[in-house]
């Protein structure tokens, strides 16, 4: 698993079309509209996220590792 900087979750999320609702500090809330309504997740602007966290923002947008990867 190759180590992710919180800023290139966000451009990768934005690729599977979520967009940046707010940000305060160093998190940024990330939005998308589905049939079912909002799918929301939040992102911290570190250097390196770890691996729990990485699963944690993944979960949140519904998006699998390996579909997050090839975007």
């Amino acid at each position: 698993m190759p180590n992710i900087s919180g800023q290139e979750a966000v451009n990768k999320l934005k690729k599977a079309g979520f967009y940046v609702a707010r940000q305060r500090g160093s998190h940024v809330v990330l939005k998308k509209q589905t049939a079912d309504g909002y799918i929301g997740c939040v992102v911290p602007l570190h250097k390196e996220l770890s691996m729990g966290t990485l699963r944690s923002i993944l979960k949140q947008a519904k998006i699998e590792m390996d579909e997050f990867l090839n975007l």
